[in-house]
């Protein structure tokens, strides 16, 4: 058992030094010239008690599968509880002429619909981005894994930022296509009055109307927003995580309780979630107006709504996307506490590039 850990933390590009004490442990007690060996340092003590908790290997098929269904219900949660700021969000970027402001979009919607109304759409976005959660952790992982042991331990270190951007983007293609069906389903429901008012009676609609075209035609646009979206979402939180503990934390990740570790995971995420927001919005403006219409394009879309109409609800996204990054990652990160699952700690210089640097003698 415990050669097979010590062989992963050697594989592991995101290793850090308390793994490797783990090893030095493993391999037999040191001599030591000035007398006899003295108790282990608490650091390693702690390293290999926090190695032996891991309830399956960082890479494995369960690890896989786990980091999925943290995506789940990350994903899938956070999207659900704020359906009405979405559904707002959504009917400013349609009729901005009807909805002139966040405020007045939420009065208007209870005038007309009620408290009842600003769940409009909530079946939909639940089933919709939970089956994208599950893609885009998941994915993510799997593709982060793979492509550093592509590039290797140093260049996985050195181009890590790289390997961020390539990995979420690669998940996320994935991702929308899972989406995509319950997007389109959702936005039908949320701004086109009297069109239906449960996926039930909108789904069967849309297939009679357009075919399967009627779910998959925004699948483009949401490539679009949700790439470029996930992409600063992963290689913003990863490199935001390492500078607040380079920099802020007072103290190593290792030494940082769970609760200590969380807190800096949901500040990553918030910080994170504003740069996602604003990457993505006017894709994200195409994409409300696309699933409304019938029969028009992304390109026709774009070219009526024009640079300053393709920015209409940001306040309300920032505020929308910020608040639901932030409780993903610590969503996601809560399961990975709750199953026991590797967590790798911010990536440090492997001994082997710090010699070629001569960082190290």
């Amino acid at each position: 058992m415990f050669s097979s850990v010590a062989h992963l933390a050697r594989a592991n590009p995101f290793n850090a030094p308390h793994l490797q004490l783990v090893q030095d442990g493993l391999a037999g007690p040191r001599s030591n010239p000035a007398g006899p060996p003295g108790p282990p340092r608490r650091s390693r003590k702690l390293a290999a008690a926090a190695v032996e908790e891991y309830s399956c290997e960082y890479g494995s098929a369960k690890f896989y599968a786990l980091c999925g269904f943290g995506g789940v219900l990350s994903c899938g949660l956070t999207h659900t509880a704020v359906v009405p700021l979405d559904l707002v969000k959504c009917r400013m970027q349609v009729d901005p002429q009807k909805y002139k402001g966040i405020f007045n979009g939420f009065s208007i919607t209870l005038k007309e619909d009620g408290v009842r109304g600003l769940a409009k759409g909530w079946a939909p976005t639940f089933i919709g981005y939970s089956m994208q959660g599950l893609c885009k952790f998941g994915f993510y992982e799997v593709f982060k894994v793979l492509y550093s042991n592509m590039l290797g331990e140093e260049n996985a270190y050195l181009w890590r930022t790289s390997l961020y951007l390539a990995a979420s983007a690669s998940a996320e293609f994935f991702a929308d296509i899972a989406l995509a069906p319950m997007e389109a389903a959702k936005v039908r429901i949320q701004t086109q009055p009297g069109y239906a008012n449960t996926l039930r009676d909108a789904a069967p609609k849309m297939y009679k109307e357009e075919g399967l075209k009627a779910f998959y035609k925004g699948v483009a646009p949401l490539w679009m927003r949700q790439i470029p979206y996930t992409m600063m979402k992963f290689a913003c939180f990863e490199r935001t995580v390492e500078a607040l503990y380079k920099f802020v934390v007072p103290k190593p990740r290792s030494e940082c309780s769970k609760p200590e570790q969380l807190v800096v995971t949901f500040v990553a995420g918030y910080i994170a979630g504003v740069f996602c927001a604003i990457v993505s919005h006017p894709a994200d403006s195409v994409v409300s107006v696309l699933n409304k219409e019938k029969g028009s394009s992304a390109t026709l879309v774009l070219q009526r709504l024009g640079f300053r109409g393709v920015w209409k609800g940001l306040f309300a996204r920032i505020i929308m996307i910020g608040t639901l990054t932030a409780l993903q990652w610590f969503i996601y990160d809560s399961v990975k506490v709750y199953f026991r699952l590797p967590r790798p700690p911010p990536p440090e210089m492997p001994e082997s590039l710090k010699k070629k640097l001569g960082y190290s003698q």
